[in-house]
């Protein structure tokens, strides 16, 4: 189903694949853009550039690209994974892991803090280390490949929205891929900063004790995979904007940032504070870990206690008041974000001016929640498609948490949020 107006205006339409929920069609509605700058001109498959445009030298490219293709080869294969169990040894050794991520090092530095991003995109919310998760979408929508290989890479741009690891069994797996697909297609595949994307924080929530148990790791060495993982996540973008009008990020706006001028000017390596001294600081914080308030009744910047146990106050929820008028003074029409677990894999608040999706479905293995990605095509049409939980879990795709979990968001859950 497209839903449009009879305004001759371009429109942001929502269409539905046959597998989404009345429950979440209820949840969308189209929005309006108007003054829309002309529609990004695509190269067509045989022709579009899937080149670094950084100026290194053919060797190195093909360098890095030997060292990317050797993780696709083995990780990119949705049919022969989404149903797959995972030996708890992981199949890459130390030496080619921390290769790889070195040489995404050397390609994100070359990028802004703030990405520009062409349609027609894809937009993934949080995996938190769901491998099968990710090859279900992939399976069932094409993956980041060649179309000669069954993907559409020389079509569609990928955007990941962060936390790309910790709660799930198999963060190793999910980060190892992303790091070849950057390498592989520095141009198409776009990854943001997540709140896990934190030494500070994924030390604690799965990452570490992955590495320490998948790969024998010893997560106090520099030069661990552990350490040089953590490394690239200090280098990772922390935004996206899609054609000049729709803001893509993980967490949101908080209470301090006004215009996007404000991110560019952000240099990295960022570790993020959680002390919070500075206007650069508070800015990190808000936007790996701010949230909508949980209503579009509920006006203005909360602090969330509940995300904030100690009640610094760094932490804060913002209202649709704050949406709205961050768009109007920023030339914006939309919101993007992840972050948090909704029940039907995408949730509008803001009366559809900020739109949630996450792509993990039963979150921590307890919630039930669809899994959501959101497809923006080249005419501006927004397509969400959902997959939904198995019928039967795989064993151990959830790590059992010694930390509180994030409950998902809905209306009348009392308990809608936690730490992390």
């Amino acid at each position: 189903m497209c839903i449009r107006d009879s305004s001759p205006r371009v429109q942001v339409a929502m269409s539905y694949s046959s597998e989404v929920s009345p429950a979440a069609r209820r949840l969308i509605k189209s929005l309006p853009i108007s003054n829309l700058h002309e529609e990004s001109k695509k190269l067509l498959p045989e022709s579009k550039a899937l080149v670094d445009s950084s100026g290194e030298s053919l060797e190195m490219r093909q360098r890095r690209e030997r060292v990317a293709q050797m993780f696709m080869n083995h990780l990119l294969r949705p049919k022969d994974w989404v149903n797959s169990q995972f030996d708890r040894q992981f199949i890459f050794k130390k030496e080619d892991i921390i290769t790889l991520a070195r040489e995404c090092i050397e390609v994100v530095k070359t990028q802004s803090t703030l990405l520009r991003v062409k349609v027609p995109v894809k937009v993934f919310g949080d995996f938190h280390g769901q491998y099968q998760d990710m090859m279900r979408f992939f399976d069932l929508w094409r993956g980041p490949v060649e179309a000669m290989h069954g993907g559409d890479i020389e079509s569609y741009d990928y955007l990941f929205l962060g936390d790309y690891i910790d709660r799930g069994s198999n963060s190793l797996e999910v980060i190892c891929l992303l790091m070849a697909l950057k390498v592989k297609f520095p141009g198409q595949i776009h990854l943001l900063r997540g709140n896990h994307e934190d030494i500070s924080i994924n030390q604690a929530f799965g990452f570490a004790e992955e590495c320490e148990e998948r790969l024998d790791d010893d997560l106090n060495d520099e030069y661990s995979v552990f350490q040089t993982i953590n490394e690239l996540f200090d280098w990772l973008p922390l935004a996206g904007v899609i054609e000049d009008q729709i803001l893509c990020l993980h967490g949101g706006i908080g209470s301090v940032m006004q215009k996007l001028s404000d991110l560019e000017n952000l240099r990295r390596p960022l570790q993020v504070i959680h002390e919070v001294r500075t206007f650069e600081q508070q800015l990190v914080i808000d936007v790996l870990w701010s949230d909508p308030t949980d209503n579009d009744e509920e006006m203005g910047i909360q602090e969330d206690n509940a995300r904030d146990p100690n009640n610094t106050g760094f932490i804060v929820k913002y209202g649709p008041d704050r949406v709205e008028s961050f768009l109007q003074n920023n030339g914006l029409c939309m919101i993007i974000r992840g972050h948090e677990c909704v029940m039907d894999g995408i949730e509008r608040f803001a009366k559809g001016q900020l739109i949630t999706v996450f792509s993990a479905t039963d979150y921590c293995g307890k919630h039930k929640n669809a899994g959501g990605a959101l497809f923006l095509q080249k005419d501006y049409e927004i397509v969400p498609m959902l997959i939904y939980p198995l019928d039967k879990s795989l064993e151990g795709t959830w790590i059992e948490n010694r930390k509180p979990q994030t409950p998902p968001g809905w209306k009348g859950n009392p308990n809608n949020k936690s730490f992390c």
